[in-house]
């Protein structure tokens, strides 16, 4: 791709002059046809971003032959969502194997992972210290109406659901902030240990397990996170007619639920962290049985040579004798070496969807987490990049006005969403029809928000970055300019892939 670096951009768009039709600059050929100038940014696979710490933009003169009254300026940057930070490991410090995450509203946050006990771990060179008994005591906590105790972990409480025994599955934790955690108790049992993700349903969660593990999700739905018991064990939720699960479901605004799981069909997972570069996608109209297979979310195969070759797995006939006679499972060689990914979890911010993953690299196989994104479920994902180290097992929710990428590792991370400050843009008018500006809407910041959509866990509402331009006064002619500054410590910076002026009927 050709890279076009300016002093100046200038947009100018030729032809016959335009009435009614919104001014939208969205396509390589938009920008790189209609560019005059730009002065500290370069213009790359059909978007806008600085090349320095700040950049200049501005448009030409976008003309009419009438008077128009403009409405708004709205600005929309790339997807690739490479705005996050490194933060201490998240939720509960004795919360074990892969954390899973569930909003159910604001102020009502959820992990659910192993209970592990014993004294809480020590940070790295601290030597261990004889410590008397722990004796709890009655305990209280904003937001929190029921009986609590102190436990020997910082930040967090025991409910009378966490006192209960645990089953040998994972057990629920509640935040109210995403900092101090209350133990509820065990969700799932020791068959049922391989919990992999949850969604929320009519007030109602279902927590999705694999049985055996690494094939065929189940489900339990649970009415009561507070009583310390499992839900009730609906079974096998989806047959996987492929080797593999680890799953991710994520349920539509049409109240539907997809599944995006690991298809081993192509790989020695063996080899590869079990994980894979096929994704199968199946979805159901309530997410506890009749899931039907669609095209793959994810399909990063290479060439298939036709040769048929083995591996075992460790756990399938020890746990599920009756369904899984062999440990032994076949796939076709694919060659060259292939891309791994696996462990999905999945969300949804103002209709661009999100697969985040673990991520097995060819060549040294240094894991990380790698996410995909696409503006349809039903439509391939594409890859977008990768952060951290290590086998993460990931899971992603929104919490707090912000998003959290947990993992199993030491580390995990905070973002405040897709959008990269900071960008400011203002709009002038030529009232006069003589080709000049000769009025200016102050300068002003330009971001997105977002919200939670009650009844959803993982479709999050998007406010667009919009600049309100009623008070300008209708003209012949408009123009646009915009500053960006790359104002984060990250990786990411402002991408503009569309700009759109809007007009009133």
């Amino acid at each position: 791709m050709k890279l076009l670096s300016l002093s100046l951009i200038t947009v100018c768009l030729a032809g016959a002059p335009l009435r009614a039709a919104d001014w939208t600059i969205d396509s390589a050929d938009d920008w790189t046809k209609n560019i005059q100038s730009a002065e500290g940014a370069e213009v790359a696979d059909g978007s806008v971003s600085p090349t320095a710490k700040q950049a200049t933009l501005a448009t030409n003169l976008h003309a009419s032959d009438v008077k128009r009254s403009a409405k708004s300026l709205a600005v929309i940057q790339s997807p690739i969502w490479q705005n996050w930070n490194p933060i201490e490991n998240l939720g509960p410090v004795n919360l074990a194997d892969a954390p899973v995450l569930l909003t159910v509203g604001p102020d009502n946050y959820w992990m659910f992972g192993r209970y592990r006990s014993g004294p809480p771990r020590r940070k790295k060179g601290q030597q261990a210290q004889s410590q008397p008994a722990f004796q709890p005591k009655p305990a209280s906590l904003e937001g929190f109406d029921i009986p609590l105790q102190t436990t020997q972990f910082p930040n967090q409480f025991d409910a009378p659901g966490g006192l209960k025994p645990g089953k040998g599955g994972y057990h629920a934790w509640q935040s109210r902030d995403m900092k101090n955690w209350v133990h509820h108790g065990p969700v799932t049992e020791g068959f049922s240990k391989w919990v992999t993700s949850a969604e929320w349903v009519d007030g109602k969660a279902l927590i999705y397990y694999d049985f055996p593990n690494d094939q065929d999700p189940h489900v339990y739905v649970d009415e009561d996170l507070f009583d310390g018991e499992p839900g009730k064990n609906m079974g096998m939720a989806v047959r996987d007619p492929s080797h593999g699960s680890d799953a991710g479901f994520i349920r539509d605004l049409q109240g539907n639920m997809h599944v995006i799981i690991e298809d081993w069909s192509p790989i020695s997972a063996n080899k590869r962290s079990w994980d894979s570069p096929l994704a199968g996608h199946a979805v159901s109209p309530n997410g506890i049985d009749g899931f039907q297979f669609r095209k793959p979310a994810v399909d990063n195969r290479t060439k298939p040579t036709g040769k048929i070759a083995t591996y075992k797995h460790p756990h399938w006939a020890k746990e599920d004798p009756k369904n899984y006679k062999t440990n032994v499972a076949e796939y076709e060689v694919h060659e060259p070496e292939q891309e791994a990914y696996g462990d999905w979890a999945a969300i949804c911010i103002g209709g661009q969807y999100y697969l985040f993953g673990d991520y097995d690299p060819v060549g040294g196989h240094q894991m990380s987490v790698g996410w995909f994104t696409s503006s349809s479920i039903d439509e391939p994902f594409t890859w977008c990049d990768k952060i951290g180290n290590g086998h993460p097992d990931p899971d992603v929710a929104f919490a707090e006005g912000q998003f959290y990428l947990a993992t199993q590792q030491n580390t995990d991370f905070v973002s405040p969403g897709p959008w990269v400050e900071t960008v400011e843009a203002r709009v002038g008018v030529d009232n006069d029809n003589d080709a000049e500006i000769d009025q200016w809407t102050d300068w002003t910041e330009l971001k997105e928000t977002y919200d939670y959509i009650p009844g959803f866990s993982k479709q999050i509402a998007r406010t667009p970055a919009e600049l309100d331009l009623s008070m300008l006064p209708s003209g012949y002619g408009f123009q646009i300019e915009l500053r960006l500054t790359d104002s984060t410590e990250n990786k990411s910076k402002p991408i503009i892939e569309r700009l759109s002026l809007s007009f009133t009927e």
